[in-house]
């Protein structure tokens, strides 16, 4: 068999992950000989596995196989074959694709996450992928980087706390017929993952070691790609009458911090991404009880996933003018902290009657998206946050909440989030009476109304006239178990959803 020249995307300088990444991809025209494990695609309409490559009785060995097995090759299913004696390869895995014109991009991450997984698991070193089921060249190629990204994102893993960790590597050459088109898709897949990564690595570190200081050193590492970056800390923040976010962080011995991240890909108006940085949330006097509380670390997850979008597309060097704003604090209990009753006034010169120190996101966002909107005019503003638990209890942990008045917008995000597996369903907004407080405009927490719909109803007397969405992500920011594409711990939630849509919507 003739082994085609191959772009591989470590000669090409794609590899940016900063963790040893346990899978490589090389991309060629041709499946490579004597790879330990070779891996085949079947649609439905396939009766049978016809590959003109393998050796003739390795091919009706494998056909006796699928016929004794009544394997269907429905979507996801897999067929392990041990290769008979004089094939190639050691081992065959079949894997189902389904009926084709139902597949998609989406569908084909989650493939590539779950075949990892089980590769990964059995040690396997060398790997083929045979792409050649999928007869046009553009989808074959597309498909095939897509495969490589749910990979890529399956085998992330915070583990740095670990004593041994899992260092084996399975090297993947995949056969593709269109091979500029799967490297160029791959490379810029592999610039999104590096922002899932970091909103990952984020979201996953121990409180104690993401303050709002470390949050923003952090944030400082994306000037060397050309992102202006600027933090202001707890006297300019009480300067600027950001009364909500200083309150919320006036527990903590550091105070809060504002961190922004310009990427200016264009000139054109920006957009603004908002995101809620509790980098952990006791809950204030309203202190949380239970076994939720330890998860709190990850109530700065909107924070890291904007910021993890605008890696993204500085990497990318994507046509596009994008500015995260981010307001961070960690909401603890002491002598300074703010009490149930008490009154703070926003930047947006509306004062709100702090009634539970625990609804403490919309006090952080409500002033960041004042600084948002203020300081860049932002055409659309965009917020990302663990907001509520009514929203979990409303829709789940596979889908998060969206919320706002423009129909345009949310059909984009929401189709942008079905591309790569970031779904959203829509909320209604409504009940403001419910934040109506006698001493104050507002008060922090609906008295009547569904939890997640009246935070987004406080949240919008701070958009302005600005085009505005809320969306929350409270249940998807962390992952108990590790499935499809996602690996256990935090998820990077929200960085593919905004990168798509900004790629493909806004410029």
């Amino acid at each position: 068999m003739k082994i085609a020249h191959s772009l591989s995307a470590i000669a090409l300088g794609l590899t940016l992950a900063t963790q040893v990444n346990a899978a490589e991809f090389t991309f060629a025209k041709s499946i490579k000989p004597n790879d330990t494990t070779l891996v085949l695609f079947l649609d439905t309409d396939s009766q049978v596995a016809n590959f003109n490559y393998l050796k003739p009785e390795t091919q009706t060995h494998l056909n006796k196989v699928i016929e004794f097995s009544g394997f269907k090759a429905g979507y996801g299913k897999t067929l392990e074959v041990i290769a008979p004696n004089g094939s190639d390869h050691q081992r065959i895995l079949l894997v189902g694709l389904g009926e084709q014109p139902k597949l998609d991009a989406a569908k084909m991450a989650k493939l590539g996450g779950n075949v990892h997984a089980k590769l990964q698991s059995a040690k396997q070193a060398t790997v083929s992928l045979d792409f050649s089921e999928l007869k046009d060249s553009a989808i074959n190629a597309k498909y095939a980087a897509e495969f490589a990204h749910g990979a890529n994102l399956r085998d992330h893993r915070f583990e740095q706390y670990k004593k041994e960790q899992d260092s084996h590597v399975v090297n993947y050459t995949v056969d593709v017929e269109n091979l500029d088109q799967a490297v160029k898709t791959h490379k810029l897949l592999q610039h999104i993952e590096q922002g899932v990564f970091l909103a990952r690595d984020l979201t996953s570190e121990v409180a104690t070691e993401m303050t709002p200081a470390d949050f923003a050193k952090a944030a400082k590492e994306l000037k060397k790609l050309g992102v202006k970056i600027t933090v202001l800390e707890p006297k300019q923040i009480k300067k600027l009458g950001m009364g909500a976010l200083e309150a919320v962080g006036r527990g903590s011995e550091e105070g809060s911090r504002l961190v922004v991240a310009h990427y200016q890909g264009n000139k054109n108006t920006p957009i603004a991404l908002v995101g809620k940085g509790i980098t952990f949330d006791s809950g204030g006097y309203s202190l949380k009880t239970g076994a939720s509380i330890a998860r709190m670390k990850s109530d700065m997850a909107g924070a890291a996933a904007v910021l993890g979008t605008v890696k993204a597309m500085a990497l990318a060097k994507a046509d596009t003018n994008v500015v995260a704003v981010m307001g961070m604090a960690a909401n603890m209990v002491s002598q300074f902290a703010v009490a149930p009753g008490d009154v703070v006034r926003t930047a947006e010169g509306l004062s709100v009657e702090i009634v539970n120190t625990d609804a403490e996101g919309r006090l952080v966002l409500s002033d960041a998206m004042w600084y948002a909107r203020d300081k860049f005019k932002p055409s659309i503003m965009v917020d990302v946050a663990t907001l509520t638990g009514s929203k979990i209890g409303a829709v789940g942990n596979d889908y998060a909440a969206v919320f706002s008045a423009d129909d345009t917008l949310v059909e984009q995000l929401t189709v942008a989030g079905k591309q790569v597996n970031e779904n959203l369903w829509r909320l209604p907004l409504g009940y403001e009476d419910a934040l109506k407080s006698d001493i104050a405009d507002l008060k922090n927490i609906g008295s009547h109304g569904p939890g997640a719909t009246t935070a987004a109803s406080f949240l919008q007397n701070f958009a302005g006239e600005t085009r505005w969405v809320h969306i929350d992500i409270a249940g998807n920011a962390l992952n108990s178990k590790a499935k499809d594409e996602l690996a256990e711990g935090g998820t990077g939630y929200g960085v593919r959803l905004l990168s798509n849509w900004l790629l493909n919507n806004v410029n």
